[in-house]
């Protein structure tokens, strides 16, 4: 459903549940409200806890010092210490 699908139904849900006050014969629009702020919440528990899977911490790996680089390493190392931000060339 998303974060912005569960926002949208528990709004809608307050809304029937806390302004809307019309009688609609066997149809009560307070209870669909709660139905619907329930669900809205249920949804948004369930986006919250899909998600957090997803932020993990990404572990570069250390740089064996017995390794030789290869010329390709070695000229984009010196690059990057050469074209270092806010400092002029």
């Amino acid at each position: 459903m998303g974060i912005g699908g569960s926002i949208f139904l528990i709004a809608l849900g307050a809304i029937l549940a806390f302004a809307v006050d019309v009688e609609m014969g066997w149809l009560n629009l307070s209870v669909v409200g709660w139905v619907l702020m329930l669900a809205g919440v249920v949804g948004l528990i369930m986006t919250a806890y899909l998600w957090r899977g997803r932020r993990r911490t990404v572990v570069t790996p250390v740089a064996d010092p017995r390794v030789v680089p290869s010329r390709e390493e070695q000229v984009v190392e010196e690059y990057r210490e050469v074209r270092r931000p806010g400092r002029p060339l």
